[in-house]
């Protein structure tokens, strides 16, 4: 009984295992990342990165945004694809991290006078 236990654990704890992140910048550390640090941490913190959830249409779309209205310069298509593909890999919708309502089952009944 112990071990399974132990083994339980053991999955539990690696599940939650963060990714590697860049001390100074706070990226995730993964294919693409520098691209991402060079062209974004340029303008502003990577912080404003970190906070931000999407999927490719999402990061697209601020990209375009960014370049429309403050100034971002034409970034190279190959290059973009890596940069997106990095922003929805590792700052995806699904990675928020809150959780979902509860539904209305399990919320306290309402008192009526």
């Amino acid at each position: 009984m112990r071990a399974a236990c132990a083994l339980a654990l053991l999955c539990c704890l690696s599940a939650t295992v963060q990714a590697e992140t860049d001390p100074r910048t706070g990226l995730i550390i993964d294919e693409g990342w520098t691209l991402v640090n060079a062209h974004c941490g340029a303008c502003h913190s990577h912080a404003l990165v970190t906070s931000q959830r999407g999927d490719a249409a999402f990061w697209l779309k601020t990209i375009r945004w960014m370049q429309q209205t403050q100034k971002l310069w034409p970034i190279p298509a190959e290059q973009e694809a890596q940069i997106i593909d990095y922003l929805k890999r590792n700052y995806s919708e699904a990675d928020w991290g809150r959780r979902p309502p509860l539904p209305p089952s399990l919320m306290p009944q309402q008192e009526t006078q």
